[in-house]
């Protein structure tokens, strides 16, 4: 099976001034060393609290900010070689649904003029993208009615199938989804998780999901990657990680999470201390030190490499976890 996405020591550093007028500089390192790949067809999903550095690695992936090291493959293209005509290519593959499909739809555009913008963009015939338009309606199980319709007259479910219709529009084979149900009433959540299943199934669609939301992760995901702190920590299948978490981080994330399970309702939790550290001249050692109830003066000196743990399951951690949840 092809991989659509190989990940090799990616990394994206910013440098911000260490005082106003100042000439030295600080390191940021959103995205720390990530190796890891997606094949075709499959879901991963990536989770991780706010400044993890999930949403910066998007940004990479969809070539809205260059990487300061380390090799990205997409569909074959090295992002760190790519052409213009590479990245043109790029763009008519790979599609972003975000969280807040209000605040990306112009107001003042009808449900048509949105889906058929990015087909305009790159150059196909108005005529073709109107029947293109209404042809992703039909795929996001809305009518052709709506395509007259301003974002104003729709529900937040309906904005967000036209939101995923837009995406749809160049056949991309790649779909990046940034919170994609997170603005949603539950019920809803699950008409679009739902829908989105059905149509990469479909199309044979590769997904990267970005959430906090283990939850949604569980039920949508082929294989899970568990960022902390810019640096991935676990990655593995979706019931390997959540079924038998090793790194205290994803534990922590899972407890956490409500738990919808009936018969995992009387699982013991403990919640994390603490909050996420600063990404700013980030020492050696372990990220996670300062919050694991584990740590030990090892981790405080060790970054720890991610090693395999059997099944496809991977974990980067001195003191991987042994019990299950």
């Amino acid at each position: 099976m092809a991989k659509m996405v190989e990940l090799e020591k990616l990394e994206k550093h910013f440098k911000i001034p260490k005082s106003l007028f100042g000439t030295d500089s600080r390191v940021v390192r959103a995205v720390d060393q990530i190796t890891f790949s997606i094949e075709e067809g499959e879901v991963v999903g990536l989770v991780g609290e706010s400044g993890s550095g999930k949403t910066t690695l998007a940004r990479v992936l969809l070539s809205l900010t260059k990487m300061t090291g380390g090799k990205a493959m997409i569909d074959g293209v090295d992002l760190s070689k790519a052409t213009k005509s590479d990245l043109k290519k790029l763009r008519r593959e790979i599609a972003v649904v975000f969280q807040d499909p209000a605040s990306n739809l112009n107001p003042r555009q009808t449900v048509e003029s949105s889906i058929m913008r990015p087909m305009v963009i790159h150059g196909v015939p108005r005529a073709a993208a109107k029947k293109k338009a209404r042809e992703v309606l039909d795929m996001v199980k809305m009518d052709e009615r709506y395509l007259d319709s301003f974002p104003h007259q729709l529900s937040g479910g309906q904005l967000q199938r036209i939101a995923i219709a837009r995406a749809l529009a160049l056949s991309p084979k790649i779909m990046i989804l940034d919170e994609p149900t997170s603005a949603l009433d539950v019920s809803v959540q699950a008409q679009i998780l739902n829908l989105l299943l059905d149509l990469q199934e479909e199309m044979r669609l590769t997904y990267l999901v970005i959430t906090h939301d283990l939850n949604v992760i569980r039920y949508i995901s082929d294989k899970i990657a568990v960022m902390y702190l810019g640096k991935l920590v676990e990655f593995g299948p979706t019931e390997e990680v959540t079924g038998h978490p090793k790194h205290p981080y994803t534990k922590g994330l899972m407890d956490a999470a409500p738990i919808l399970d009936p018969r995992l309702r009387g699982r013991a939790k403990e919640l994390m201390k603490g909050d996420p550290g600063s990404l700013i001249d980030i020492g050696t050692g372990c990220r996670f030190y300062a919050r694991c109830k584990y740590a030990s003066p090892e981790c405080e000196k060790e970054d720890p490499k991610i090693l395999s743990v059997g099944n496809g399951h991977q974990v980067a951690c001195v003191h991987p976890l042994t019990s299950e949840p």
